[in-house]
């Protein structure tokens, strides 16, 4: 067991090792002018409409989140290769002694061969005694130097297979820094073709802003906001309707028809293409990541989390698990920057320890549509209590009705599956 532990602890500080070296390499990335350019370009060619803009916002998005996928799951490889080669390089070291004297033995044994047993009957005792001792010797040395050989094969290979993922981990974060730099290009290109609703939209973010200040909690925040914000009021009065038309479906055609949306979405759709309740085992976590803490753990202070927390890399990006109306957007007491869906079905969203938030009250966004990003370290928050990691972390809880339900169901099994721990 305390092997065990033991070699948790060291694959845990070869990891903090790794993600160190590679946020190091981050920061030193930068995009030529040219690239620069290119993108810019390329951009330019696109159809120059909102929707357009912000499918390829959403495309972009994906790609980015799958570069990061790559680059969490080539760090892990990476610290793990290293282990192996920190744990084979001192076995070789304890026997360095052992290997000394096999070496040292065969030396002898060329300078000073064993007599032959048919030279003279004088030598006859010796030479049945050399070949006594050699057939006991000798497949021992054999034995060794096979160890020796295969061990030594072994590390070469590892250093082999280390440089080959350096250099994997090297493109993949080249790649996303390309598709950070497109992203943030199309959704300021975006942004500029609505701006007649800019203003509007920032006056009703300082309201939000401004009555966030004056709720005591969750419940509270969301039915004043819905109540006196009157883009949020529109979107809860487009959902309760959406909602009210599938209720009068039968269930076999209200069935039919969230497949053919699942399949063929709407672009322009400005609800939910499907009932949220309906989309269980279909969505991905909002950002890439190790889940640290499930709904039901200890959230630290004895009581019981009432979401789940996933730990992620610096600056990942944050993305709309579902289809859904920003009910909320800022700063909100001691969770810090957050970010509430209406997703409807009487369910919302709320995502917490984020950095830098993309996205404003009012707006309807798409799944998969980015939202915020993560910062360089955790965010101190009520919902990050005794949490054994100094690494981002996102708190995601999802509501019906105004009570905290847990979300496993919804998820992925690849994203709900990841192991429960900071490794």
């Amino acid at each position: 067991m305390e092997d065990k532990t033991g070699q948790e602890a060291s694959l845990r500080a070869e990891q903090d090792k790794t993600r160190a070296e590679l946020e190091a390499i981050a920061k030193s990335m930068s995009l030529s002018d040219e690239k620069v350019r290119s993108l810019e370009d390329n951009i330019n060619a696109l159809q120059q409409t909102t929707q357009t803009l912000r499918t390829k916002v959403i495309e972009s998005a994906a790609r980015r989140r799958q570069f990061e996928d790559d680059i969490a799951a080539g760090a892990k490889r990476l610290a793990d290769l290293q282990t192996r080669q920190t744990a084979l390089r001192a076995s070789l070291h304890e026997r360095r002694a052992l290997l000394a004297e096999v070496l040292a033995a065969l030396q002898r044994m060329g300078r000073n061969p064993p007599p032959a047993l048919l030279v003279t009957p004088d030598d006859a005792l010796s030479s049945v005694r050399s070949a006594i001792l050699l057939g006991a010797v000798v497949p021992g040395m054999r034995h060794q130097t096979e160890s020796l050989m295969a061990d030594l094969e072994a590390l070469n290979t590892l250093k082999t297979d280390i440089l080959a993922e350096k250099d994997k981990l090297t493109a993949d974060m080249a790649n996303r820094l390309e598709e950070e730099r497109r992203m943030d290009l199309l959704i300021a290109r975006n942004q500029a073709l609505s701006d007649e609703s800019a203003d509007a939209l920032a006056a009703e973010r300082r309201k939000a802003e401004a009555l966030a200040t004056r709720a005591n909690n969750m419940d509270e925040l969301i039915s004043t906001l819905e109540r006196e914000i009157a883009s949020v009021r529109q979107a809860a009065e487009v959902e309760r309707q959406a909602s009210a038309v599938r209720e009068q479906m039968p269930e076999a055609e209200r069935k039919k028809a969230e497949a053919l949306a699942l399949a063929n979405p709407d672009e322009n759709r400005m609800a939910p293409a499907v009932a949220f309740s309906s989309l269980k085992s279909q969505l991905r976590l909002p950002v890439s990541g190790d889940l640290l803490r499930r709904f039901g753990d200890d959230d630290g202070t004895g009581h019981s989390a009432r979401g789940i927390t996933v730990a992620t890399e610096p600056g990942a990006l944050v993305t709309a698990p579902a289809d859904g109306h920003v009910v909320f957007a800022g700063q909100f007491r001691s969770y810090g920057q957050m970010i509430i869906l209406n997703t409807g079905d009487g369910y919302h969203v709320l995502l917490t320890g984020m950095d830098a938030v993309k996205t404003a009250p009012g707006k309807f966004v798409l799944a998969g549509e980015p939202l915020a990003t993560m910062g360089e370290k955790r965010v101190a928050s009520a919902t990050a209590l005794a949490l054994e990691t100094d690494r981002p972390t996102l708190y995601i809880e999802f509501r019906k009705d105004g009570k905290p339900v847990d979300s496993q169901s919804w998820w992925t099994a690849k994203d709900i599956g990841k192991a429960h721990n900071d490794t």
